[in-house]
């Protein structure tokens, strides 16, 4: 529970994919304890885990298609409308470039970028109809910045902060803002797939910012809580860093 008391999005309906463990289960968790009704979707059923009043687990794979159109409907279903998307769902790999199958880069860039313009598509036509919304899409500072290993990752990221700002234009005369985070390295199980100690990881990788550590995922959910406001009614397009300043630096 965030120590936050915002009820900044209270009344609104929320999608938030990749919503079963880390970042996506925060923003699920906070945008509902603040009064938000929140369809909570991950491929993972472990997201059953969050159903109680108000908050609506439904399993799916964001990148098949279907998946998106299902989401919507039910938020309307359920709560009558749509106010706010958040596309969280993401994957990552570490390989080289030549040791990468086109298995590999398609994992990562289907569930990163596919999944995230197929929610967008479908949340946007309703949002359409009433002519206001939110979308907020979890990137990266590897949408500017890179490390050996992560092609993949990075060509996603990259991808989905272009998506941001080009739906951004399109969405706005509709009554539509659409923005993103560049998230730096959070504490979640985002690398568990491939190794054990993967939390440690990227706890340990976040010493490198400047802050001196990883954040936490509520963290992020209080940035993503304040876009999908009202609060932000200005911020369009923008890719808001929260990465404890290691895009900034050099060396």
């Amino acid at each position: 529970m965030s120590k936050f008391n915002v009820n900044e999005v209270e009344g609104k309906t929320v999608i938030v994919t990749g919503a079963a463990s880390g970042i996506g289960r925060a923003i699920a968790e906070v945008l509902h304890a603040r009064g938000a009704r929140v369809i909570a979707e991950d491929i993972d059923p472990a997201v059953n885990e969050l159903k109680r009043e108000g908050l609506v687990p439904f399993v799916a794979d964001v990148t098949k298609d279907g998946t998106a159109e299902q989401a919507v409907a039910l938020a309307i279903e359920h709560f009558g409308k749509l106010d706010v998307l958040v596309n969280n769902a993401g994957r990552i790999v570490y390989k080289n470039l030549v040791d990468m199958s086109r298995e590999d880069w398609n994992w990562q860039m289907e569930t990163n970028v596919t999944g995230a313009f197929l929610h967008s598509r479908e949340a946007m036509k309703a949002m359409m109809k009433q002519k206001s919304g939110a979308i907020v899409n979890i990137a990266s500072y590897a949408s500017y910045f890179a490390f050996p290993g992560i092609a993949a990752y990075t060509a996603s990221k990259g991808a989905l902060a272009q998506l941001t700002r080009t739906q951004a234009l399109e969405a706005i005369e509709h009554g539509i803002r659409v923005n993103a985070i560049g998230v730096g390295d959070v504490v979640t199980n985002l690398l568990n797939h491939f190794r054990e100690d993967g939390r440690e990881f990227l706890a340990e990788h976040g010493k490198a910012a400047p802050i001196g550590r990883a954040a936490q995922p509520e963290e992020i959910a209080e940035i993503v809580a304040f876009l999908a406001s009202d609060r932000a009614s200005f911020i369009v397009g923008s890719v808001v860093m929260a990465d404890g300043g290691m895009s900034v630096q050099i060396g």
